[in-house]
């Protein structure tokens, strides 16, 4: 089965950072988690009211 490419630029991974290419490739992801990059959009739920709010 042959790999799928490094996540950030596609070229084939190195043993030492796998899944990465390359330890550049490898921040780069970090950083996309570190800072939120890879979040998901949440939505806000106005059907159901919180249960603390009882007027």
């Amino acid at each position: 089965m042959k790999s799928a490419g490094c996540p950030i630029c596609r070229k084939p991974p190195e043993a030492d950072f796998r899944p990465f290419c390359s330890r550049r490739c490898a921040n780069v992801d970090l950083q996309r988690w570190l800072t939120g990059g890879y979040a998901l959009p949440a939505a806000d739920d106005d059907d159901h009211p919180a249960e603390d709010d009882e007027s």
